[in-house]
């Protein structure tokens, strides 16, 4: 084997090639770092309104409320005797209604235990002598009537009126002096019924 050469001078360069083909795509490289928040967007319209949600279950049976009260006052008493003392309360001691006791039949007075309007009636039978009648309501005549015989031996009596009282009022019938000709018998009666229509609701409240 002969020696090694001496090197050759440096050729002139060459012309470029043409562009190779497209390499395969390369593997994903690691996430960067988080960048800064954007700002705040404006704010998007009202959605419509979605459907309803299902029925929820039923709840548990609440505890028992107190019951309504229901008010009553009322009251009807016969006369046992006839010819009542005059100017005092008349004494109806037959007791056909007085549930309440809102009537003493000792006293012939009405005390008025609901504050309301109250209705108050009487039915007399008048015999022998002319009769006036007043109803007295917290110790003064409210109402005032004169039944008068005219050629009768016996005669009846009636009035109604409507009186709003307060609790503790007091209610009675007097007949006057020398017009006493209330009268009462097996065959002939003589009332006095009173009932609340309806109670003040502001002054039961309180």
């Amino acid at each position: 084997m002969g020696d090694e050469g001496i090197q050759g001078a440096e050729g002139k360069q060459g012309e470029k090639g043409e562009q190779g083909s497209k390499g395969d795509k390369g593997d994903l490289g690691p996430a960067g770092v988080t960048g800064p928040s954007g700002p705040k967007g404006v704010a998007g319209s009202k959605g419509g309104r979605g459907a309803p949600g299902r029925k929820g279950a039923r709840g548990a049976k609440g505890a028992r409320g107190d019951a309504a009260k229901l008010l009553r006052s009322a009251f009807s008493a016969g006369l046992s005797k006839p010819y009542p003392p005059p100017n005092v309360p008349i004494r109806f001691d037959k007791i056909l209604y007085n549930d309440q006791d809102d009537y003493n039949p000792a006293t012939g007075k009405f005390n008025c235990s609901v504050p309301g309007a109250y209705v108050f009636a009487y039915h007399l039978t008048v015999r022998g002598r002319p009769a006036r009648v007043s109803l007295v309501a917290r110790s003064r005549k409210v109402a005032k009537a004169r039944e008068t015989l005219y050629g009768q031996e016996i005669d009846q009596a009636s009035f109604l009126t409507i009186l709003k009282l307060s609790a503790g009022d007091q209610v009675w019938l007097e007949v006057a002096r020398d017009w006493n000709g209330v009268y009462v018998s097996p065959e002939d009666d003589s009332t006095f019924t009173g009932f609340l229509l309806y109670p003040d609701v502001f002054e039961v409240l309180l």
